[in-house]
This record gives structure tokens, C-alpha cells and sequence, in this order.
């Protein structure tokens, strides 16, 4: 799906469809919301007899709402134009290796209740249970009428044509069909989406900084690691859909077990797995750290406060982590020459103290003075970027460009 860029578009003609327009017309709502008529026309650059047109289609098909007059210099108060987002829902999924979280929100991004639970890694069992907590959730909100489908998100790479997770190392997933089985069993629309790739979704459709920049890398830090990449403001997939897999190229061949079975990965020196393991001083296999992991409950968010106060063994854990990812970004920056690289997950909690040395290292090892100016911007967790993606997956569809034969 390509976003339309409202600040350089041409408008449908009759000899193109008329959809082009409209989608532009919805786009603009959405960056300028609450905007009149008159200055919908202007940014279009069209009669108002055609904007009040569209207007009223999109009024119609429910995807734009009239809101609050305001004050004019002179004629008649403007009805101010919104997109519709509070009465429209979604279940937005979020599966990693330990832990599984869902949260309802509505179609803007805003949160409205959040759930986790221990994730579980039979595909049946999974299902069965997502499709009861959403269900759940929708009825307690009255949101079943409104919602627009669940967004779901794993961390593997996913056929977008088949929504089969083709691989999942931290769930030991192997061509297995999730999306279509919780459709069935809710009835709803479900979009499925690898982790990465979700997150830079939703830096371009739920971010403020989306109409800033159409190429840059999003890497998310979690239990696994891996890159979005986006292009001319569409995502990267690559010929099987398995691009952006940065975190499975190796940093040390004789390294540390990594889940996807090899050693030395750089998701294998930079996850939360790997700074915990760092921290607990211990060296084992991602298998047995996730049950020490489950019965002492720590967690990375416990490590930065330990190093926030005074614990030198988590403040060594904690900028080693960093070092490595910065290690991991310099081969991104060197490799495809972003305008912006984007880090979510827990580790950016501590980006106040890693963040110097990420930039030093990554700039050290950049190949021109232009790169080592690349910035990196920290994503700060608790903005919930991966829930974020999975509601992205949904408000996509409703944005996107439509395609013209």
C-alpha cells in the first residue's frame, strides 16, 4: 500500500478515476483536521462545487464527520471536517516470544484498554485465546458494531498475499496460517504483519513525523530484532517477503546461540534476551533464559532502573547492549543510505544514556560525512509502536493510494 503525498500529488482527471481525488480529499482531512470546505478546496486546488462533492461521498461511506463551526472573518461560520476515528475500533495484537498483548483502540491510534498474557505457541491454543479476549474487550466497550477487524502482529517474516508466518524462530513457527483461523473464529477482518514492518506502518500512517520523511528504517529491539524499511513511502518486502531481516546477520559466527537457530546474529547480542543474559552474567540457550526469565519476572524495564541507580552490573549490560546496536545500525546506515533510522522497543528507555554512544560508534563507522549525519530517533515504549503497527494495518487500507490499472 503507498501513501499519497499531500504535498505533491496530481489530481484525477477524466481520463483517471475519480477514487484518486477522493482518497486525496481524505488525506488532506486527516493532516489538517478540523479543516473547512474552503480550505479543502485551497490545498486541493479545485472548485468547491467538486470538494462539497467529495465531501458528501466521504460524509456517506462514514470515513469523514462535520464537527464544530469556528470563527470567520466574515460570511458564514465553517463546518470544520474530521475524520471519523471515535466510533470506529480496532483490536490491535501484539505476539512476542514471552509475552502477548491486545489492546482496543479506536480507528486514531488512542488507546482504550490493554491486556497481556503468558504467550502461547500452539497456533490453536493462540487463536482460541485472542479470539476470547477480543471479544471480550468489544463487548465491555460496545465496540463490536464499529470495529473495523483486529491488526495482528508477529515476530516472523509473513506472505502479505497468504498471511502464512512463513518463519517465526522465537515461536518455532513454520508456514502456519493464524490470520485466516481467527477470522473464522471471530468473524473480523484480520491483518497480519512481521513486527518491523508494522512499526514503520505506523510511523506512516499514525506518526506526526509520517509526511516528513518517505525513506527511512525502523528497527525494533524486543525479544527479537529486526528493520521496516520503507522507500518512497512504500515498505521493502523483497521478492518473498522476508527483507529486513538485519537481525539475523551475523556479527560473530562463533557467537551466542540466537533463537533462529544459528550463532552470533546481531538480534543474538542486541535483544532483550541478550541484555538480560548479559546482566545475569550467564550464557545459556534462549529456551532456558525465557523459563529462568518467566520464574524471577525480570525484565529490561528492571535493568535500566538498576543502572539508573547505581547498579554497575546493569550500566556495563546496558551500554554493551548499545554498543551492539550500534554496531548493527552503522551496517543499516552504510548499507541503504536512510534519511532517518527509527529504534523502538525497551532498550530506548535507556536512550538518554546510550544514545551518545550509539550516535558516536554508528557515525565512527559511517562511510561518508553525509551518513554519520544520519539521525536516529528513539521511539520511547510506552507510545506501545508495535500495538501501534497492528492498528496501522487496518487505518492503512482505509488511506492508502488506490491502484490504478
Amino acid at each position: 500500500m503507498r501513501k499519497i503525498d499531500t504535498r505533491n500529488f496530481r489530481r484525477a482527471t477524466r481520463s483517471t478515476p475519480r477514487e484518486i481525488n477522493r482518497q486525496i480529499a481524505l488525506n488532506l482531512v486527516r493532516e489538517h483536521q478540523p479543516i473547512s470546505r474552503a480550505d479543502l478546496a485551497r490545498r486541493l486546488e479545485v472548485g468547491r462545487g467538486l470538494v462539497t462533492s467529495l465531501v458528501n461521498e466521504l460524509i456517506a461511506e462514514g470515513s469523514v464527520v462535520e464537527g464544530v463551526t469556528v470563527d470567520a472573518p466574515r460570511g458564514r461560520r465553517p463546518m470544520m471536517l474530521w475524520v471519523r476515528t471515535h466510533d470506529r475500533f480496532v483490536v490491535a495484537v501484539d505476539v512476542r516470544f514471552s509475552l502477548t498483548y491486545v489492546m482496543l483502540s479506536d480507528f486514531a491510534g488512542t488507546p482504550l484498554a490493554l491486556e497481556s498474557f503468558d504467550t502461547l505457541v500452539e497456533p490453536g491454543e493462540l487463536v482460541e485465546e485472542l479470539a476470547l479476549r477480543a471479544e471480550r474487550l468489544l463487548r465491555t466497550h460496545g465496540a463490536a458494531a464499529t470495529c473495523e477487524g483486529i491488526g495482528l502482529v508477529v515476530p516472523g517474516m509473513v506472505d502479505r498475499r497468504t498471511g502464512v508466518v512463513l518463519n517465526a524462530p522465537q515461536l518455532g513457527w513454520r508456514n502456519v496460517n493464524v490470520r485466516d483461523a481467527l477470522a473464522a473464529r471471530t468473524g473480523l477482518r484480520v491483518m497480519i504483519e512481521n513486527a518491523p514492518i508494522a512499526c514503520a506502518l505506523s510511523q506512516v500512517w499514525l506518526s506526526p513525523r509520517g509526511s516528513e520523511v518517505s525513506n527511512f528504517v525502523y528497527v525494533t529491539v524486543s525479544d527479537g530484532v529486526g528493520a521496516g524499511l520503507v522507500v518512497n513511502g512504500e515498505i521493502v518486502r523483497g521478492h518473498d517477503d522476508t527483507a529486513g531481516e538485519f537481525g539475523h546477520i551475523p556479527i560473530d559466527p562463533d557467537g551466542p546461540e540466537c533463537l533462529c537457530g544459528a550463532r552470533g546474529c546481531w538480534e543474538a547480542y542486541t535483544s532483550n534476551l541478550a541484555l538480560l543474559s548479559r546482566y545475569l552474567g550467564e550464557r545459556q540457550s534462549p529456551a532456558a533464559l525465557r523459563q529462568q526469565l518467566q520464574t524471577s519476572a525480570l525484565t529490561v524495564t528492571d535493568v535500566i532502573a538498576r543502572a539508573r541507580s547505581g547498579d554497575a552490573r546493569a550500566a556495563a549490560a546496558v551500554d554493551e547492549t548499545g554498543h551492539y546496536l550500534a554496531l548493527g545500525l552503522a551496517k543499516i546506515v552504510n548499507a541503504l543510505n536512510p534519511a532517518r533510522i527509527v529504534v523502538g522497543g525497551e532498550i530506548t528507555a535507556a536512550w538518554d544514556r546510550i544514545g551518545p554512544l550509539v550516535r558516536a560508534e554508528v557515525a565512527s563507522r559511517a562511510l561518508t560525512e553525509s551518513a554519520a549525519r544520519t539521525p536516529i530517533v528513539p521511539e520511547q515504549p510506552d507510545t506501545y509502536p508495535r500495538l501501534r503497527g497492528a492498528i496501522a494495518l487496518l487505518a492503512a487500507r482505509a488511506f492508502a493510494a488506490p491502484r490504478v490499472a
